[in-house]
């Protein structure tokens, strides 16, 4: 140590004017990386009360912007609807080539079509502004039908969700994000591995199960999912659980006798507990496309599909789909996926959505 005190003593007699301008900038350099801090802090959103009870594992970054995060959904719809018009006004030649964008957009032919016909009606003429405000209030009108409660709110006691998406979807992510959400809201939850059909499904839940701080309820690799589900309910019954959440394997759509399986779980669930399941949710993977469309009508003729989630949103520029599956379903979007953390999974807004879309 005196070796060390010598040494700095003969710097400091050597370079007197260096050691008094680092002493006398200290204080600023602080000061000024003070005020960068506080600034920084000033800036980024406040979290939600969900994300401060959370623990520390599960804590999401500052809570992004929906409209960065559906930049390419808005891109192939509001951008490229831009470029079309420029200066001009809305003619007969241009109609194609608006028609060739609600389509690029993913918004399905019928839904294209239908919007096709607003802006014929209310923008023919008119400039580009004109023609989005028409297509934002249509837009907007068919989601606004397919708003669900805000808050997670529950209707038995246990409440039941059963989950539903084919593989790569982010069904079993989704699950995950669910559960924190209701424990950091003070909730008991259990989760049940019915997807016996993928091993990898139920050790990823597992996985969640930990972080979340809820146990897990799992069948032998390949049993029977409904056994698995019959006996989560029960468990969550016998030991005062708040929310059950069961996953499902990742089937296809196509495959006939996977989805009649389905429809075992549910009867199974129904009458173990009357009126459950009480949520039946598909989640959906929005860079699919319309082959969304095809999920959703598969899986709720085999389940009876209560709400959707659209994952992934901020990965694609097929974001568009969510208004075809309000226009042909109807049936309420509980969530969008819009990022990685557990803030990411977000209560769907349809004025947050359509804002986000078409801001500038």
């Amino acid at each position: 140590m005196e070796h060390w005190l010598e040494l700095a003593a003969s710097w400091i007699a050597a370079n007197p004017s260096e050691f008094l301008l680092a002493v006398f900038s200290l204080p600023l350099v602080l000061t000024a990386i003070a005020l960068a801090r506080r600034e920084r802090v000033e800036e980024e959103p406040a979290p939600s009360a969900e994300a401060e009870a959370l623990p520390e594992l599960l804590v999401a970054p500052p809570r992004a912007r929906l409209r960065d995060r559906l930049r390419r959904t808005h891109d192939a719809l509001v951008g490229r609807l831009g470029s079309l018009l420029g200066g001009r006004v809305l003619d007969a030649e241009l109609f194609d080539e608006l028609e060739e964008i609600l389509l690029g957009a993913d918004l399905g032919v019928a839904t294209a079509e239908a919007l096709l016909d607003r802006v014929r009606r209310e923008a023919a003429g008119k400039d580009a502004d004109a023609v989005r405000a028409v297509l934002r209030d249509a837009i907007l009108e068919r989601l606004r039908r397919v708003e669900s409660k805000p808050g997670l709110p529950l209707s038995g006691s246990p409440h039941v969700v059963l989950v539903l998406g084919v593989n790569g979807s982010g069904k079993t992510t989704t699950i995950g994000k669910l559960a924190a959400r209701h424990a950091a809201l003070g909730r008991k939850v259990l989760l049940g591995a019915a997807d016996t059909f993928r091993a990898a499904a139920g050790e990823q839940l597992q996985i969640w199960g930990e972080r979340v701080g809820c146990d897990v309820v799992a069948g032998r690799p390949g049993g029977d999912p409904a056994a698995v589900a019959f006996d989560t309910v029960k468990a969550a019954r016998a030991r005062g659980i708040d929310v059950a959440i069961i996953d499902t394997a990742g089937r296809l759509q196509t495959r006939k006798p996977l989805m009649e399986e389905l429809g075992k779980i549910v009867r199974v669930i129904a009458r173990d507990q009357g009126g459950a399941p009480h949520e039946v949710l598909l989640v959906l993977d929005a860079n699919t496309g319309q082959n969304a469309i095809s999920q959703a009508r598969l899986f709720t003729e085999a389940a009876g599909v209560t709400g959707l989630v659209l994952t992934k949103l901020d990965g694609t520029a097929k974001g568009g789909v969510l208004v075809g599956l309000a226009e042909e379903f109807g049936i309420p979007v509980k969530c969008v996926g819009v990022g990685e953390s557990v803030e990411d999974l977000r209560d769907f807004s349809a004025e947050e959505f359509v804002d986000a879309l078409f801001a500038d």
